[in-house]
């Protein structure tokens, strides 16, 4: 796994971040708590230097999740129900709200972290292109033998037709000894 130091902090390895990466409403997200997390600051820290800098924010760089949406993620990723935690649904930002972060933290941990987080995002984007240029291929591969499947099927058709067919008429020969006639069925 891949993992950096910044002096005598150690970053955490690239896997522990892709995991913390969700998807909402179509997009690649990250938490304002997962975040600060990986920051070493309290929540509260990021979402404070978000709001005094918000114009850097738009809401392609960072939204607010629904209740519901929270409430599923909290399922999905198993979270307490938070007695005593949140007052504020969370916030979710996107790759690019991410980077627009290390412009609003100063220490060198969060401009460190932003980096290997970016390097996250990019590598599961190339990931998803993976997955969707095998998906693509394996269709085509799936069109190309539907038309083989009609050709053969044609071939199976015209071969039943040649073993249905009757048999022609078996004609008797033979030679006449003697006045008396010798027959035999042709095969």
């Amino acid at each position: 796994m891949l993992s950096m130091n910044i002096g005598k902090q150690k970053l955490v390895p690239q896997g522990v971040i892709e995991r913390k990466i969700y998807l909402i409403r179509g997009q690649k997200v990250m938490l304002d708590s997962d975040l600060a997390r990986l920051y070493q600051v309290p929540t509260k820290s990021v979402n404070l230097a978000v709001k005094r800098n918000v114009s850097r924010f738009p809401k392609d760089f960072m939204f607010r999740l629904t209740k519901n949406e929270s409430e599923s993620l909290r399922f999905q990723i198993e979270t307490s129900n938070g007695r005593g935690g949140r007052r504020y649904l969370p916030y979710a930002f996107t790759e690019h709200g991410v980077a627009m972060l290390s412009s609003v933290l100063s220490s060198d941990r969060a401009v460190q972290m932003n980096i290997a987080i970016i390097r996250a995002f990019i590598k599961l984007r190339d990931i998803l292109a993976t997955h969707k240029e095998l998906a693509q291929r394996l269709e085509n591969l799936e069109l190309k033998y539907q038309e083989h499947d009609h050709e053969l099927q044609a071939v199976f058709e015209a071969i039943r037709q040649l073993l249905s067919t009757p048999d022609p008429p078996k004609r008797n020969i033979g030679f006449a000894a003697g006045g008396r006639c010798i027959l035999a069925a042709a095969k």
